[in-house]
């Protein structure tokens, strides 16, 4: 009886090392999505220098980084669970993920806008100015959100005298550049920077560097993802203040990986860096930490909901703005027996620690 036994273990012994290599090349894979935008692009250094692939080797894991040019379709697709990690706005967060009933965890935040979004008119000089009259802009989108700011900050508490006039962001710089008839519009760079080149008399109302923080970009993933992968979150984080590292370190902003982002927006380095210079970036585990879970990101998100109730955007079925749970530091608002939108500042208390 040994005969047969040691046939089936050569057999057994055999069949292992045939399958070990494949089966050592099955690692855990996970897909993170990313729109071209200046908050978004050290991603296209750490896929150019191969520092998402070490950091993922270090985990045992493979993260593949994928630029979609569909932003509204790359959070679509974060829902549907064909992406396991999407980097958004931090109010579109809220809106489709967590307002659409997933359980979503901001694990990263990379920067906020510092005058990137912006409220153009080439006909008034004033805010006040704009009551009894159009706007335009992608409405629901932080360009809304910018304007509903823009109004309150201005002590105007009748927003409804404004009328929005929805135009995709793909439309907007081209109808304002070519149509006298259009005075006031509100988007993002690079798009405003177009506008105020080519129309000379036009001038900034109001801009993002004025409510600092509000306008944040985040990284989100499934909070039942990162609970089962806690190696996804750190191999990202990880790969992310590698790079930035790397950024802060281009004191002359022309470095390579200046370079590699400004070829991968479309654009050369001194158009890449006057979107930078509008942008503040935490270049810190740390600093972006601390800002997750301060008293002042509760105050953000308590006015990001506000307006996302009053616009509609939790849904028909939403009966106050209460309906969705939003847990910031030690805060819930909201129902805390709905928590739909988690800021989960663990991953950079890890890199902040060493602990990555």
């Amino acid at each position: 009886m040994r005969f047969p036994t040691t046939l089936a273990l050569l057999g057994t012994a055999a069949a292992i090392a045939f399958t070990s290599p494949a089966a050592a090349q099955d690692k855990p894979t996970f897909k993170v999505g990313y729109v071209v935008y200046v908050g978004f692009m050290p991603l296209a250094y750490m896929k150019a220098e191969g520092l998402m692939d070490a950091w993922g080797e270090k985990y045992g894991i493979d993260v593949e980084l994928i630029q979609i040019n569909d932003y509204v379709g790359s959070i679509n697709q974060f829902i549907a669970g064909d992406l396991d990690a999407v980097a958004v706005a931090g109010m579109d967060a809220l809106t489709m993920p967590a307002a659409g009933g997933v359980d979503t965890s901001i694990f990263l935040v990379t920067d906020y806008s510092d005058g990137n979004d912006a409220l153009l008119s080439r006909s008034v000089d004033s805010v006040e100015a704009l009551l009894d009259d159009e706007v335009y802009l992608l409405q629901y989108s932080v360009s809304h959100y910018l304007l509903n700011r823009a109004l309150a900050e201005a002590g105007i508490d009748e927003p409804w005298r404004v009328k929005t006039v929805n135009i995709s962001d793909a439309e907007i710089g081209a109808a304002f550049i070519t149509q006298d008839s259009m005075n006031h519009a509100a988007s993002w760079n690079p798009i405003v920077a177009e506008m105020l080149d080519q129309v000379p008399e036009s001038k900034v109302l109001f801009d993002s560097s004025q409510i600092p923080g509000e306008i944040m970009d985040v990284f989100i993933a499934r909070t039942d993802t990162l609970a089962e992968h806690p190696e996804f979150g750190k191999a990202v984080t990880g790969a992310w203040y590698e790079a930035m590292a790397v950024m802060q370190g281009e004191e002359a902003k022309d470095g390579p990986m200046h370079e590699i982002m400004a070829s991968a927006m479309g654009t050369d380095l001194a158009g890449f860096a006057g979107q930078a210079d509008q942008t503040h970036f935490f270049y810190t585990p740390g600093d972006a930490a601390a800002f997750l879970s301060a008293d002042s990101s509760v105050e953000i998100m308590d006015k990001v909901r506000t307006f996302s109730f009053d616009e509609g955007l939790f849904g028909a079925g939403a009966a106050s703005v209460d309906e969705i749970g939003i847990e910031v530091g030690g805060t819930t608002l909201g129902d805390p027996g709905n928590v739909k939108l988690r800021f989960d500042a663990s991953f950079a208390e890890m890199a902040a620690a060493g602990d990555i």
